[in-house]
């Protein structure tokens, strides 16, 4: 692994654990940990034996007094969607995995597509449908905001195809007919659609004052252009936390809102928009506590999990841990689009508390048998959370997809990092920005799997990719660390690589798959602290003793020292015994 070292200071900012079970189970309850040192939980797939050390007995597990956990279907990621979620409608939501996105990625519609999409829409406003979901007025602002966007500001090759034109000069004189009006405005904001001639666009304000402000932000959005941090701010702020069916003095219609946040990102954010998203709600629930710890690093994982393979990040705060690098998870309990594993399942379905505030979470960073925590959007910024059911509709990810990942629930009294994934490319440096923006020691960005954090140790795929290869990370140590509280003067050094495990003694071996399994995510990571040697060690090692070095931990300066400390870490037994102390403790936090 070759560092790159940017010579100019920046200056700133297997098997499943219930094999027995039937799939179609629907409620049941079970102990976390029964019987662990007799691996009745953790099925053992291979022969070697951890050392003594690694085991705890089922004495010691039993003890701690884990209450009884209760979920539907919690061995998958797909059933920690909350039922009260309305569903949207498919054909439509296909489409808009097609034409809302970037100037280069959309995929302009063809003709049968788009006149089965404006069918779809004109049967739904009428109430005629029948055997599949109403489209809902998230996915109609979602959908026409994308269809503006792209015939106002994108690339010939990306605005409407020839089908998309003349389905819209079939559909669009019906439709203006019976669409609310403020689809109408997304739909047609100069009131110059096909010759129709409507006034609404034009004319449109919004009703009340909450959506005065996000329609005429929304105007500039729909022509392609920027909005100002104090805009977004603005906006965000009017229309959040949102409250679905007008029941709240903040209300907003969800038309606006998800045009308005896939409109930024179709737009692609600018850094001062970018800044505004990531910072607007950091006081929604009072001053940030400050934990008394030497060192603490924020871990931004992707809010919607993973889908295929071993999410590590969990695993890797519990080692890390083990020698004084507090770690600070966050996330939400389910999230579109990929509605994939997450921590909060993993830590829900093990029997933890996950209703922990920022103020709790400090508690368990500062305890010497724990050392790391983690914190649920849905206590530390309400706000956000209230729009996981607009963002499922919305289908593509909003700019909060990003931002949302650089965030700082609990501060430290001592020195501070975040490490955040990312998959698109040009990314890499915005989240570095904000980063820097928030005043932190260290910062690194990581494309791991599925745009995570998980380096992997399989061997790099033939196959070109557009964009950084799986493993690239690049970030920043400030080079004082007295002087990172003062924005706009820290001098930082910064680097970017690609980081290749078999330079450091890793065998290349394929990714343990999950495919949505939280219990078989939950199994390898289990299994691999309690010392079995195998795939799901060699990645939490890695993602481990990589993280120490790049940030510039104290004792990592060797790669090879950080790679033996994480080991001793899980072969120790104290990696297993922190999460299991995590569990026991934080439901004391009442």
């Amino acid at each position: 692994m070759k560092v790159l070292i940017n010579p100019e200071p920046f200056l700133s900012p297997p098997n499943s654990i219930f094999p027995n079970k039937p799939a179609c189970i629907t409620r049941f309850q079970l102990r976390p940990f029964p019987n662990l040192h007799r691996h009745r939980w953790i099925s053992r797939r291979l022969s070697s034996t951890p050392p003594p050390r690694a085991t705890l007995d089922s004495t010691t597990i039993e003890q701690f007094g884990i209450p009884e956990f209760d979920v539907r279907n919690p061995a998958l990621s797909s059933s920690y969607r909350s039922s009260a979620l309305s569903r949207p409608n498919q054909t439509v939501l296909e489409a808009q995995a097609r034409v809302c996105t970037g100037p280069t990625q959309t995929r302009p519609l063809d003709e049968q597509q788009a006149f089965k999409v404006f069918d779809t829409i004109l049967r739904s406003a009428r109430g005629e449908m029948k055997d599949e979901s109403e489209v809902s007025k998230a996915q109609l602002g979602a959908f026409f905001a994308g269809m503006t966007i792209r015939a106002n500001a994108f690339p010939e090759a990306t605005q409407w195809s020839e089908g998309e034109t003349r389905a819209m000069k079939t559909f669009w004189p019906l439709l203006v007919r019976v669409l609310p009006p403020e689809v109408i405005f997304i739909a047609d904001p100069e009131g110059l659609m096909m010759g129709v001639g409507s006034s609404i666009g034009p004319h449109y304000v919004g009703n009340g004052t909450s959506e005065m402000r996000l329609v005429g932000a929304l105007r500039e959005v729909l022509a392609g252009g920027h909005l100002g941090f104090e805009e977004v701010q603005g906006v965000l702020k009017d229309v959040l936390p949102f409250q679905e069916g007008h029941e709240k003095p903040k209300e907003a219609s969800e038309a606006l809102l998800s045009a308005f946040l896939i409109g930024q990102r179709m737009n692609r954010e600018s850094d001062r928009e970018l800044k505004a998203y990531c910072l607007a709600f950091d006081d929604e629930i009072g001053p940030t506590p400050v934990a008394d710890v030497r060192s603490l690093t924020h871990y931004g994982e992707p809010y919607d999990g993973n889908t295929r393979f071993f999410r590590s990040t969990l695993f890797v705060a519990a080692v890390r841990s083990c020698y004084g690098e507090s770690c600070l998870l966050h996330g939400v309990d389910w999230m579109a689009p990929k509605g994939g594993v997450t921590e909060e399942q993993m830590l829900k379905f093990m029997g933890a508390n996950v209703n922990l505030s920022p103020v709790k979470a400090k508690k368990l960073l500062e305890d010497d048998e724990v050392g790391f925590a983690y914190v649920s959007q849905r206590e530390a910024c309400p706000s956000l959370y209230s729009l996981i059911g607009i963002r499922e509709h919305i289908k593509k990810r909003p700019p909060l997809a990003s931002t949302e990942k650089i965030q700082q629930y609990v501060k430290a009294s001592g020195k501070e990092a975040i490490v955040a994934g990312f998959y698109h490319e040009g990314y890499e440096e915005p989240l570095l920005m904000l980063m820097k923006r928030r005043g932190v020691h260290s910062g690194l960005v990581v494309k791991g799997e599925e745009g995570g954090l998980s380096l992997t140790t399989r061997l790099r795929s033939a196959k070109t990719t557009r964009g950084p290869a799986v493993n690239y990370c690049s970030g920043f140590r400030a080079l004082d660390v007295s002087s990172t509280s003062e924005l706009g003067g820290v001098t930082r050094q910064g680097f970017s690589l690609e980081v290749n495990a078999k330079e450091y003694g890793f065998q290349p071996t394929d990714t343990p798959r999950t495919d949505r399994s939280v219990s078989k995510n939950i199994e390898f990571g289990l299994s691999a602290l309690l010392g079995e040697k195998g795939p799901a060690y060699d990645r939490i090692v890695l993602n481990a003793g990589v993280v120490d070095h790049l940030l510039g931990v104290d004792g990592a300066e060797d790669i090879s020292a950080a790679l033996d400390r994480a080991r001793e870490a899980i072969d120790s037994g104290n990696a297993l015994k922190r999460l299991l102390n995590y569990i026991k403790v934080s439901h004391k936090m009442v």
